[in-house]
């Protein structure tokens, strides 16, 4: 199995960093369509800290969440993939997922010495749609 069908079939809360309260941008889409196969994910935008995006409450950041993380999944410029790893280790999360165009070879390095995996440049709905549904197109029409 490879590791990142392994990740989605294990892991089912994402801390989902740079979520937008706006439904049309991708981290939105995202979010709603892993919710949507059954995965718990909790928006962490310091902008809209306490407000809801898709029925859940936003936290500021990933230190912030009461409950267990196991998949940190970041929709933030690679130039800050440092400071979140670190608060990834910090919090014990599982694996540490740099979305599609992010890549910080520091932050693998540092949460692969905790024990952390590590998946860049991929997008968690494009996995999941290609291991889980069989499934290639980017962003198919989402079912309200």
């Amino acid at each position: 199995m490879s590791e990142v069908k392994d990740i989605l079939s294990k892991y089912k809360t994402i801390a989902m960093i740079g979520v937008s309260k706006d439904p049309t941008k991708p981290s939105t889409i995202v979010m709603k369509y892993m919710q949507k196969y059954g995965f718990k994910v909790i928006p962490v935008n310091p902008r809209a800290k306490g407000e809801k995006i898709l029925g859940e409450e936003v936290f500021e950041k990933i230190t912030d969440i009461k409950e267990r993380v196991e998949i940190v999944d970041v929709f933030r410029p690679s130039k800050e993939a440092y400071d979140i790893a670190e608060d990834t280790v910090k919090i014990g999360a599982k694996v540490l997922w740099l979305q599609l165009g992010i890549n910080d070879k520091n932050a693998k390095e540092l949460v692969e010495k905790n024990n952390i995996k590590y998946v860049e440049n991929k997008c968690t709905k494009m996995e999941y749609q290609k291991h889980f549904l069989k499934k290639r197109q980017a962003f198919p029409v989402l079912n309200s």
